[in-house]
């Protein structure tokens, strides 16, 4: 392929040793849970030995819309190839998982899709949006509807006509269908996508998850007021020494959602009962405990109890996470205590962005690098740079008289009076602002004269800087694998891959 991956600084956290790693000894899975995995190509040989007992190196992300940002993609390699690595050193099979977080209620965020159009300007494609006042239903209960065959016909309109285009689109065509959810759309269509590196997807909304993760929440629950007022101290520790403590805690709101009346909603202590924060529905311990029995899949984990729930169900060497999970996985130290759990080692993901040829393109040609195209004045300077040396000598030349002549006017001026010092101040001040302005509408008149130069440059960030963005947080992959194929996810691997070795063997 002629594009190429470009790695960039994700966070400052410091990945563990592979000796770290590799001394690790997970115990086996508790609870069986085949059913809550999706497998395929290879997989599903991966799965049957997480079941028979190897250890895993997991992931995770909410569902999104025809798989979400490209940063997914990358989190999930970064598993791979961690994965691969320890495989190698331990002489043990190692797993990949993903964990797909269903019961994420965010709609807002997962109801988009971002990518280049054929003339290489940003598309935002929304399915649907929510109103305010609606329940927040969690992902795996929210329909796509028959919306999505109308994202995907917009991303035809918008695919070059290649060879690959008919094996990308009947990919999502058989997930991002209209009788699916949010949850099993994203699970099936990324477990297809990487299962040939391996990758195993877990649904942790299935019922034989939620069942083996109810004895945890409830723990949770019995111990709420004891946790949080540990996470409390440990956030104030955690500032007090300069790291981020970003997820509010000790407020008696408790670690377990419950969906109510106003669909997922936050459980908080209210004296000998538990209520919904937003419905106001309130219930008793054993009630929650019956519920937990009976209708274990309303029940569900917070951000700060999900990662001490996947750690305590599953094989865990380390969890590869993104800058936001890096930040707030030191918080859950308490958490882990609470219920007797082992923390995972925390890796952070691959970062990377895409350089196609037609960028690289515009990068050589006006001597730029990727992180020129994050200034808003670099048409500006560009243009500015393509001056005529007669009109840039005659500014600087007429800037630097002007300096001069209202230097000297200024003494001689507080000569006749020292009041007139400001005002031959003020008039030079206006008469280098207009010179100003003037040089603005010369470069004005430059840039219609150099459309194509700033319409290059705009569509270059487009492509990098999409809305100011990293790439990888804005676009999504299925445009890629139209233009490149499947080796596009080869060649990411290959460079996910060069990442890890050089992060664990420093």
């Amino acid at each position: 392929m002629s594009l190429h991956f470009e790695s960039t600084a994700l966070s400052a956290a410091t990945p563990p040793t592979l000796a770290e790693l590799a001394g690790r000894r997970p115990p086996p899975m508790a609870t069986p849970l085949r059913d809550a995995f999706v497998a395929h190509d290879r997989g599903a040989d991966r799965l049957a030995q997480l079941l028979a007992g190897a250890a895993c190196v997991t992931t995770g992300q909410q569902p999104g819309l025809l798989t979400g940002p490209l940063f997914t993609v990358y989190k999930a390699l970064t598993a791979v190839a961690l994965a691969e690595v320890l495989e190698r050193q331990r002489g043990q099979p190692v797993v990949p998982v993903f964990w797909v977080a269903g019961d994420d209620h965010d709609f807002a965020e997962a109801n988009h899709v971002h990518y280049l159009t054929l003339e290489n300007e940003l598309e935002r494609v929304v399915l649907r949006e929510r109103e305010p006042s609606a329940p927040l239903t969690p992902l795996y209960r929210e329909p796509l509807g028959s919306e999505v065959a109308r994202v995907l016909a917009e991303l035809v309109a918008q695919s070059p006509n290649t060879e690959f285009r008919g094996d990308v689109l009947a990919w999502l065509e058989r997930h991002y269908r209209s009788d699916r959810d949010f949850a099993t759309a994203f699970a099936g269509s990324v477990a297809e996508l990487l299962g040939r590196f391996g990758l195993v997807v877990l649904r942790p909304t299935s019922a034989a998850a939620k069942q083996a993760m109810a004895s945890h929440l409830l723990r949770a629950l019995r111990s709420a007021g004891d946790i949080d007022r540990a996470l409390d101290t440990r956030a104030a520790v955690l500032r007090h020494t300069g790291y981020p403590a970003p997820v509010p805690v000790g407020d008696g709101a408790t670690l377990v959602m419950i969906e109510g009346k106003m669909g997922r909603d936050r459980l908080v202590l209210d004296g000998e009962r538990f209520a919904a924060r937003r419905s106001g529905e309130s219930w008793t311990l054993t009630q929650l405990e019956r519920l937990a029995e009976d209708e274990p899949r309303r029940l569900s984990p917070n951000v700060l109890l999900r990662p001490v729930v996947e750690a305590s169900l599953l094989p865990t060497l380390a969890y590869v996470a993104g800058p936001g999970e890096l930040d707030y996985l030191p918080q859950c130290e308490p958490v882990y205590a609470a219920l007797g759990v082992e923390p995972q080692l925390p890796f952070p993901r691959w970062s990377a962005r895409v350089v196609e040829p037609r960028v690289s393109k515009v990068l050589g040609k006006y001597t730029i690098a990727p992180e020129d195209l994050r200034r808003t004045d670099l048409e500006s300077r560009l243009v500015r740079d393509d001056m005529p040396e007669s009109v840039r000598e005659s500014l600087h030349a007429l800037r630097v008289t002007l300096g001069q002549q209202y230097q000297e006017l200024q003494g001689a001026a507080s000569a006749v009076d020292p009041t007139l010092k400001k005002s031959v101040q003020s008039a030079r001040n206006s008469a280098l602002s207009e010179l100003a302005s003037l040089e603005k509408r010369i470069i004005a008149h430059l840039k219609k004269q150099n459309e194509i130069v700033v319409q290059q440059i705009g569509k270059a960030r487009n492509n990098l800087f999409p809305q100011g963005q990293p790439q990888e947080r804005m676009l999504t992959v299925a445009p890629y694998l139209v233009r490149y194929g499947f080796e596009f996810l080869d060649a990411a691997l290959e460079e996910a891959t060069a990442y890890v070795s050089r992060a664990v063997e420093r």
